[in-house]
């Protein structure tokens, strides 16, 4: 194995808790520190998704955010009432590693459990609910600041204590440059074709990029971005 830039965890969570927030239902809010996460195939133990369909599911189990990217949020004046971990609703929290450091299909070890990065963090309306800011969406789109996912290999019991490990490399692409691709306002069939072939990227990522091929067209983004009514 070869370690990757951080050594060790900073933070774990999870939460059970679902608000409503302007009428939408999140579990964004509910997260609490944990000192270790049981973690099964399909979930963690304890942990609930408000909305199944766009949060959750098999490739989607945990999610990992960089605590230092509060900080940048907080110096554009995105983030302005002091949140912190867990505000953007992560179940693992680190410090030293981040989107440009990650690729799309890393194999890696934390604690007992194997996983496998799946995708970026596709950023939705609610983080503008959560951080009273109507472009938050948006600024992570645009920014690339946005963690990411991992679907599960191995379940197991990670510790706050716990080390990160890379245990395989399996594509060139990084976290930061799948969000780039994915998200460019500009058609390419090629960037997307590259980010299909990625081994390991999420089913819902691939099912989109199949379907902008086919189409020749991007899907509309403001439903995502700014809620139902749109902006």
């Amino acid at each position: 194995m070869s370690t990757l830039l951080v050594s060790k965890l900073s933070g774990l969570y999870l939460g059970t808790e679902v608000q409503e927030v302007s009428g939408v239902l999140t579990g964004i809010k509910g997260k609490r520190a944990a000192a270790k996460l049981e973690v099964h195939r399909s979930h963690v133990q304890g942990n609930i998704q408000a909305d199944v369909k766009h949060h959750g599911g098999d490739d989607r189990v945990l999610h990992h955010f960089p605590r230092e990217h509060y900080g940048q949020y907080r110096r554009w004046d995105l983030i302005t009432h002091l949140e912190d971990v867990p505000s953007m609703g992560e179940n693992i929290s680190t410090v030293g590693l981040n989107e440009t450091q990650v690729n799309i299909g890393d194999i890696l070890q934390i604690g007992e459990v194997t996983v496998q990065v799946t995708q970026p963090r596709s950023p939705c309306f609610k983080l503008n609910l959560q951080f009273g800011h109507k472009d938050f969406a948006l600024a992570m789109q645009e920014s690339q600041l946005c963690g990411w996912f991992y679907r599960v290999i191995t379940p197991g019991v990670i510790n706050v204590t716990d080390k990160i490990e890379l245990v395989q490399r399996k594509t060139d692409v990084s976290v930061a440059e799948a969000m780039a691709l994915y998200f460019s306002p500009t058609f390419d069939a090629r960037a997307y074709d590259r980010l299909a072939s990625c081994e390991g990227l999420a089913l819902t990522w691939f099912n989109t990029l199949q379907r902008r091929l086919a189409t020749q067209s991007i899907e509309d983004w403001q439903k995502r971005l700014y809620g139902p009514n749109g902006r």
